[in-house]
């Protein structure tokens, strides 16, 4: 790959750190849980310090969100173009605490996309922030994402789903149960959506063993994310900041996945020398 194709941003001069190497110092970051950029730019080698400025580096990530996005999303296609069965599920993404809420201006510069107070209920906790929706490949490969206010009822995500999978069995917990949306899924893109049953409804029929044990792996997902990426710890300031964080974390780990399956290992051993 020549120089000139490292560059995906238009620029009129030709910057020393190409776009290209910009990406790999974030993700090969995440990879070793330095999610702090001054701690980033202190253990960086002088020659590439010397190339950036911390400033113009976190300017430049933000605006390499849709190629990152790219980047992902062709590994996640390589690996689930041939899967019927998908998980979908949400987990709380916390801006700062609820006493703080009122004050609090962090990713308020957006209309659109403002944090709120939200519930939840895996958790039996309230929250300040957003919701992460995530759909998944029982191997726990990641398909497809986005993040909602937290007070979006999961359920509406459903909405969004259609637009990016079809012919296949969409596994779900409670919170997803309705006839309504299991009709139209099924009707208008062949997706076959999985819920449990609540044990007051009516011809109340339990889910196969292998489908609960089939779900479990997106909770295993979130846990990963958790711990080795800390995507629950937000250090930004600005909702486009916030969402490339999310969005490198989250390809940080397909990237590990692809390395494993390249190398014939489990591709959920995220704990690995990729080098």
């Amino acid at each position: 790959m020549g120089f000139e194709n490292e560059n995906f941003l238009s620029q009129i001069r030709k910057p020393k750190l190409t776009d290209l190497k910009i990406m790999a110092i974030n993700l090969t970051s995440e990879y070793m849980s330095i999610d702090s950029e001054y701690q980033l730019f202190r253990i960086l080698p002088f020659e590439i310090k010397s190339l950036i400025e911390r400033s113009v580096y976190n300017r430049r990530k933000r605006k390499l969100f849709i190629h990152l996005e790219r980047i992902r999303k062709l590994l996640a296609d390589k690996f689930n173009s041939n899967e019927n069965y998908f998980v979908v599920d949400s987990m709380p993404l916390e801006v700062c605490k609820s006493s703080r809420s009122s004050r609090s201006k962090i990713c308020r510069e957006t209309d659109y996309a403002l944090p709120n107070r939200g519930y939840c209920a895996s958790q039996k906790m309230h929250y300040y922030g957003y919701k992460l929706h995530v759909v998944c490949s029982v191997k726990g490969v990641i398909q497809s994402l986005d993040i909602s206010p937290a007070s979006v009822h999961d359920i509406h995500y459903l909405k969004d789903i259609k637009q990016q999978i079809k012919d296949c069995t969409l596994l779900g917990d409670k919170g997803y149960l309705s006839s309504e949306y299991q009709l139209d899924l099924f009707t208008s893109h062949n997706i076959k959506l999985e819920v449990p049953m609540r044990k007051n409804q009516k011809k109340y029929k339990d889910l196969p063993y292998i489908i609960k044990k089939s779900r479990k792996r997106i909770e295993t997902l979130f846990s990963q994310l958790c711990d080795q990426f800390m995507i629950r710890r937000n250090y930004a300031k600005s909702f486009l900041g916030f969402k490339t964080r999310i969005l490198t974390k989250i390809t940080t780990l397909t990237i590990i996945q692809t390395i494993n399956k390249n190398a014939n290992r489990n591709i959920n051993n995220l704990k690995i020398n990729i080098a």
